[in-house]
């Protein structure tokens, strides 16, 4: 079977909250503007999700996460860098505290790593740094550390070349989002440490995590991610299984307009099969 690798990018992998609205859009009762944002966000309708923030961008954590929006559709799409290096630049101007430039830091961070990984230019040095500084700024206790942890791991992963620092890291991030209650985030820590899995040969494992990873995203409507993570649970399965979830992927990858960008090689009949060596994923 193939190996498929997938993309986790994510801008508030964690809830947002600030002055204007509450809640992350993904349970009821949240602000009925950060419920708008998320339906737009997670059909992959990036630039209208950022466009809404756009009256608030005055405040930080609004502009945080309209930066976080844009990241995010490069991660997806390939495109956008200066879109999204202007929203970082505002978020950085507007950042009161140390715990607003630390989720600044993460953010470009971030950005940083999926040029690296996506092929655009190697900013792999400003990507260890900025989550460096990030760390510094960010209080052990805040509420954005286990994204930060989860960001690191995936630098120790796919740029260090570190699977045992990747995987104390996604293991700090998935113990700190159990402890918010943050389920987007445990999407993204179960599908890296079942993708480590698979890379050790652990299926049963890997199938585990994968399936998790699923669940949640299927209850929380977050579409875009779903093609990566059926994609890759079809690794952990015996034919006609996989292929039946390979030919959903694909479904939803052209429902979403060929989105994550990536996937179509991944998708395609001259994917490596799962016998290939594990391909690092372009990004998260």
């Amino acid at each position: 079977m193939r190996q498929t690798q997938q993309l986790n990018g994510v801008l508030g992998e964690g809830n947002v909250a600030h002055t204007a609205m509450s809640g992350s859009g993904t349970t009821a009762g949240d602000d009925p503007l950060q419920t708008a944002v998320w339906r737009l966000r997670s059909r992959g309708c990036w630039t209208d999700a950022a466009a809404l923030l756009t009256p608030h961008a005055a405040d930080p954590a609004a502009a945080l996460e309209r930066a976080g929006l844009l990241v995010e559709r490069s991660l997806f799409t390939a495109d956008g860098w200066a879109d999204a290096e202007d929203a970082l630049r505002t978020a950085e101007a507007v950042a009161r505290d140390d715990e607003e430039r630390g989720g600044a830091a993460s953010e470009r961070g971030r950005l940083a790593y999926a040029a690296t990984r996506l092929g655009v230019r190697d900013r792999a040095d400003e990507a260890r740094s900025a989550l460096g500084r990030a760390a510094a700024l960010l209080a052990p206790t805040s509420p954005r550390r286990p994204l930060l942890d989860f960001r690191r791991g995936l630098v120790a992963e796919h740029i260090a070349d570190s699977p045992q620092a990747a995987r104390a890291a996604y293991q700090r991030a998935h113990a700190g989002a159990t402890a918010q209650g943050d389920t987007l985030l445990l999407s993204f820590t179960w599908h890296h440490q079942a993708g480590l899995a698979l890379r050790d040969g652990e299926l049963a494992e890997a199938r585990h995590g994968f399936t998790e990873s699923l669940r949640i995203r299927e209850e929380l409507g977050y579409l875009i991610g779903t093609a990566p993570v059926l994609a890759a649970l079809a690794d952990c399965e015996p034919e006609p299984e996989a292929g039946r979830l390979r030919a959903e992927a694909g479904r939803l990858f052209r429902l979403l307009g060929g989105v994550p960008v990536w996937l179509a090689a991944q998708l395609s009949p001259s994917a490596p099969t799962r016998s290939s060596p594990p391909q690092p994923e372009p990004a998260a």
